[in-house]
C-alpha cells in the first residue's frame, strides 16, 4: 500500500514534492474511503489531482514511471556500452543553469512493515541511497543499507549475508536493483521491489495499445465474466455478452447486443466506441488493484469517460474488502464535491511564471463547511487553473 511519494528535481518539480495517502484524522467525513489496516493512521483508497494544461501534474505521474524504470533496468545494461536507465531517466528541472541531483522517496506498507526507500542520482552515479524497515507492531525501526558514492553499510538483519556482494554493485545501479536479482535467505529486497512494481503506472496510450486487451481480456473472460457483463450493463453499453475467439493466428474479441427484434447480434469489440473500449480496459487494470491490494495511477482518467462513468471508476475503489488504491489526473470538476471526496483526498498541481511546479492539497486551505469545492476551485481560490488572457483572433488584412 502507497503511503507516500516523494520527487525532487524531476521535471517541472524542482523543489522536494510529496503525494500524501495518510488521511487527516481531524477529518471526520467519509470513513468508507479510507483503508483502516489496525494502526494509529488511516490511509486514502483514492486521490484526485487537479491543474491547468501544462501545470505539471502528468509530470507527477511520469516520475512515478521513470522511479519505476529506473529501479528496474539499473542493472539492465550496465557495462554493455548502452544508454544506462539513470542517464535515460535524468530528468532535471529545465529553467536552470546548474544541474543538481534528482531524487526519489516512497514509503509503503507491507505486510506488518513500514518501508522508506529512496535514491539521490545524476546522469552518471547514484549519490546517495537508503532502505530502513519499521515494525508497525513494536514501532521498532531498523537500517537495511544505506549507500554513498564511497561506501554501503548494511543493517543487522542483512549485513552477514549482503556485505560480501558489496564491492560488486556497480556506480550506476541501484542496490535494490542488484539483491532482487540474487537468491538470498533473506527476502527483504524482493519485497521491496514487488511492491513498489505493485503500483501500476497505466500508459497513456493504453486505449491505442491492444496488447492489453489481447493478453488480459480472454482471463477476465474466463474467470470474470460475470463482473465484466455486470459493470458493462452497471454503465449502459448495451453490451450483454463479450465472447473472444482465439484461432491460434489471431485473438478476436466480439460483443453481443440485442436487437428491436429480439435477435442477439454480435459487433466486433473494436467497433465499439473508445469510451467503451476505455472502460473496459479499466474495468480489467482496477479488477487487478482490487483483487492484489495494490495501487493504480492513471493520468487524464477523464478522457472519453462521462463524469457518471468516472464516478462510477472511482466508486470500485471503495471497496472494502480491499486496499486497493487509485491516483488519477482530472480536468474534470465534477466529483470536486464534499459528497464525494475528503478534503484530504484532492490535490491541485499549479506552475509559477518561471516553470516551477507545486503540489497542495486542499486540506492545506482553510476551507469553509459551506463552501463548494468546486466553485471555489473555478474561481482559483485553490490555484491549479490556467490564468486566461484577452485574445482576439481577426482576420489578416
Amino acid at each position: 500500500m502507497l503511503v507516500q511519494f516523494m520527487v525532487k528535481n524531476v521535471l517541472s518539480f524542482k523543489e522536494e514534492t510529496v503525494l500524501d495517502m495518510t488521511s487527516i484524522n481531524a477529518y471526520k467525513e467519509h470513513e468508507c474511503n479510507l483503508i483502516d489496516i489496525g494502526v494509529k493512521e488511516k490511509f486514502l483508497r483514492v486521490a484526485a489531482i487537479y491543474g491547468a494544461n501544462a501545470s505539471g501534474k502528468s509530470n507527477l505521474y511520469l516520475a512515478m514511471a521513470y522511479f519505476q524504470e529506473i529501479i528496474h533496468k539499473s542493472l539492465n545494461n550496465v557495462d554493455d556500452g548502452t544508454e544506462t536507465a539513470i542517464k535515460k531517466y535524468y530528468n532535471p528541472f529545465s529553467f536552470e543553469d546548474n544541474e543538481e541531483n534528482s531524487e526519489f522517496q516512497i514509503v509503503e506498507i507491507l505486510d506488518n512493515f513500514e518501508y522508506i526507500y529512496g535514491f539521490e542520482y545524476n546522469s552518471e552515479c547514484i549519490v546517495s541511497e537508503w532502505l530502513y524497515r519499521k515494525n508497525l507492531k513494536t514501532n521498532r525501526r531498523v537500517t537495511i543499507f544505506e549507500r554513498t558514492t564511497e561506501i554501503v553499510k548494511f543493517g543487522a538483519t542483512v549485513k552477514k549475508e549482503c556485505d560480501i556482494y558489496k564491492e560488486q554493485i556497480p556506480v550506476d545501479a541501484l542496490v535494490i536493483s542488484f539483491f532482487n536479482k540474487l537468491k538470498l535467505k533473506t527476502d527483504i529486497f524482493r519485497n521491496v521491489y514487488a511492491g513498489i512494481m505493485d503500483t501500476l503506472v497505466v500508459p497513456t496510450n493504453f486505449c491505442e495499445d491492444t496488447r492489453i486487451l489481447i493478453n488480459f481480456l480472454p482471463k477476465v473472460i474466463v474467470n470474470e465474466k460475470e463482473k465484466l457483463i455486470e459493470f458493462l450493463t452497471a454503465i449502459d453499453t448495451g453490451i450483454k455478452d463479450i465472447v473472444c475467439e482465439d484461432n491460434e493466428k489471431e485473438v478476436s474479441f466480439f460483443t453481443v447486443h440485442k436487437g428491436r427484434d429480439g435477435g442477439d447480434y454480435e459487433l466486433n469489440l473494436f467497433s465499439e466506441s473508445e469510451g467503451t473500449i476505455k472502460s473496459i480496459m479499466l474495468f480489467i487494470y482496477a479488477r487487478i488493484a482490487i483483487l492484489n491490494n495494490s495501487s493504480i495511477f492513471v493520468d487524464e482518467l477523464n478522457i472519453k469517460l462521462h463524469p457518471l462513468l468516472l464516478k462510477f471508476i472511482v466508486d470500485l475503489f471503495y471497496d472494502q474488502n480491499s486496499s486497493a488504491q487509485l491516483i488519477y489526473t482530472t480536468h474534470d470538476t465534477t466529483l470536486m464535491d464534499k459528497k464525494f471526496f475528503r478534503r484530504d483526498q484532492i490535490w491541485f498541481v499549479q506552475k509559477d511564471e518561471y516553470g516551477y511546479s507545486s503540489l497542495l492539497a486542499l486540506s492545506d486551505f482553510r476551507v469553509r463547511s459551506d463552501a463548494s469545492f468546486e466553485k471555489d476551485y473555478l474561481a482559483g481560490v485553490y490555484g491549479g487553473i490556467p490564468y486566461l488572457k484577452e485574445f482576439e483572433m481577426k482576420e489578416g488584412k
